[in-house]
């Protein structure tokens, strides 16, 4: 599936760079050459590559993924989004949220033309939820804004409302496409190493709910964490609220899966009973 509706615009390429290591941990490099091919083939403008990591240094774990090699090779314009200058940011209040304060969301990706969002299929040990789509955007808030001594990053992760407030960060902006590694998953652990198994699926897509909730139904029929694994998909945290927030589907008759061959249709037969109401 390629990217139908970035003709002509900058685009914000935004991956998981959460730390430097392999997939599922963070994006493989060799997929993330292919969708910037694929972009630069469907003509996209230039294209901005960049993210914010939680549990390692931005800049160091860039240049170990080989990704400001990557941009030299295709004219990419990467960016470490801690080091965004206070005029870079983009304030949200906190009125209708479960932030403190509110949130400071990159203005570098706010100004594209449009926003791609190529994450990993796997479950985060250490919030007992899940890393998929939605929550791959938090790389795009700040944890320090310059001269503000908030720590945005302390407020989410210290919260009893974490997974609302992954959602809520997702309501200033809409993805133009979003691209999931499901080649190799963490059914357990996460976000940086846990017990990987081979799922054998990439998603693609531009509701982030709808892959979100397919992609919950693929750790279902691994043999996921309890966490992950109780209750209906719809009930989850991140889920929950991004339905409220109206992000994108609200019930599983909307979630089409299109699949290419039969042994993707048959897994994606077999994923429906995992992600009904």
């Amino acid at each position: 599936m390629q990217p139908s509706n970035i003709r002509g615009k900058t685009v914000f390429l935004k991956p998981n760079c959460n730390t430097a290591d392999p997939a599922p941990g963070a994006t493989d490099t060799q997929l993330l050459e292919a969708l910037v091919q694929e972009l630069q083939n469907a003509g996209a403008g230039k294209i901005t590559l960049g993210d914010r990591s939680g549990m390692a240094e931005t800049r160091q774990a860039m240049q170990q993924k080989g990704w400001f090699q990557l941009a030299d090779r295709y004219g990419l314009h990467p960016l470490v989004l801690d080091e965004l200058t206070v005029d870079r940011w983009q304030y949200f209040a906190a009125k209708g949220t479960h932030w403190q304060q509110g949130f400071a969301f990159a203005r570098p990706a706010l100004d594209a033309g449009a926003i791609v969002n190529t994450c990993c299929l796997k479950t985060h040990g250490g919030i007992r939820s899940f890393t998929l789509s939605l929550k791959n955007s938090v790389g795009l808030v700040a944890k320090h804004v310059p001269g503000d001594r908030f720590n945005y990053m302390n407020d989410l992760h210290t919260s009893r409302h974490i997974q609302q407030m992954v959602a809520e960060i997702n309501a200033v902006y809409q993805p133009a496409f979003v691209l999931m590694d499901g080649v190799e998953a963490f059914i357990k652990g996460g976000p940086a190493s846990g017990d990987t198994i081979p799922a054998n699926v990439i998603l693609a897509g531009t509701d982030r709910v709808a892959i979100d909730v397919v992609a919950l139904g693929i750790l279902r029929s691994l043999g996921t964490s309890s966490e992950v694994s109780q209750g209906s998909v719809w009930k989850l945290g991140q889920i929950q609220r991004a339905v409220e927030l109206g992000l994108g589907a609200k019930h599983p008759d909307q979630i089409e899966i299109v699949t290419a061959d039969g042994a993707s249709q048959k897994m994606a037969d077999g994923i429906r009973k995992y992600i009904t109401l």
